[in-house]
């Protein structure tokens, strides 16, 4: 690899970027990706948990193929196989703020009235609490018939601006993520969390499906194209 491109990262989302939603990525993107690493460093980044990412990916083998792998917007986060750093979103906020959050979500979600609710509105990750209204457990039908409901009725987007009121002095941050859930974290635990880690790096290209303001991917966009 030459020096120059020693310098360049590509670094990807995955869900809804190397593969379609909460789906497995295709042989020929898996192949792309392979190719590419060839060429310059390459990075994928996502919200989701490590098992999320990792079956996504085509299972742990695939995914450490890949140079620079961060689950959960980079909190917990692995070169070349090895794991390098892992952050706890419990030691960050502490019991009680995570209790008064947990409550307020709860009770907010019971006074919505959606076509269908499921299970698992609210899913406690390292670095995050994930939150659907829909709940989790639904199926893939489900989970479109969601997300094409919610482009009509705003139910998330409503929930990111109460949330945001509610806990404005409390350092964390609120964003749509995916199709179906609110991803909640400390203020800077955005996917902008993952750069740290990629210093080495003079050019860093970053491929995502969704850049508007209210979604975190909008932040690094914003960062890495600067």
């Amino acid at each position: 690899m030459s020096q120059k491109l020693d310098s360049v990262a590509c670094l990807f989302d995955v869900d809804g970027t190397l593969t379609k939603p909460r789906q497995k990525i295709t042989a020929d993107m898996y192949e792309c990706l392979m190719r590419l690493q060839e060429k310059v460093n390459v990075g994928v980044v996502g919200g989701s948990d490590l098992n999320k990412i990792s079956e996504q990916m085509g299972g742990a083998n695939a995914l450490h193929k890949i140079k620079h792998v961060f689950s959960e917007n980079g909190l917990v986060a692995f070169r070349e196989g090895e794991l390098i750093s892992r952050m706890d979103i419990t030691v960050e906020l502490g019991e009680e703020l995570l209790q008064k959050l947990i409550n307020f979500i709860l009770r907010y979600l019971s006074e919505i009235k959606l076509p269908l609710k499921r299970g698992t509105f609210v899913e406690f990750r390292k670095g995050m609490l994930n939150v659907s209204p829909v709940g989790r457990s639904c199926s893939q039908a489900e989970r479109e018939a969601f997300f094409e409901y919610d482009k009509v009725h705003k139910i998330r987007e409503k929930m990111v601006d109460t949330l945001k009121k509610e806990f404005a002095n409390d350092n964390l941050e609120f964003s749509i993520g995916g199709q179906i859930s609110i991803d909640i974290f400390p203020t800077g635990w955005n996917k902008c969390f993952c750069l740290q880690f990629l210093t080495d790096y003079n050019t860093i290209h970053f491929f995502g499906d969704k850049t508007m303001p209210v979604s975190f991917k909008h932040s690094l966009s914003a960062v890495s194209s600067r």
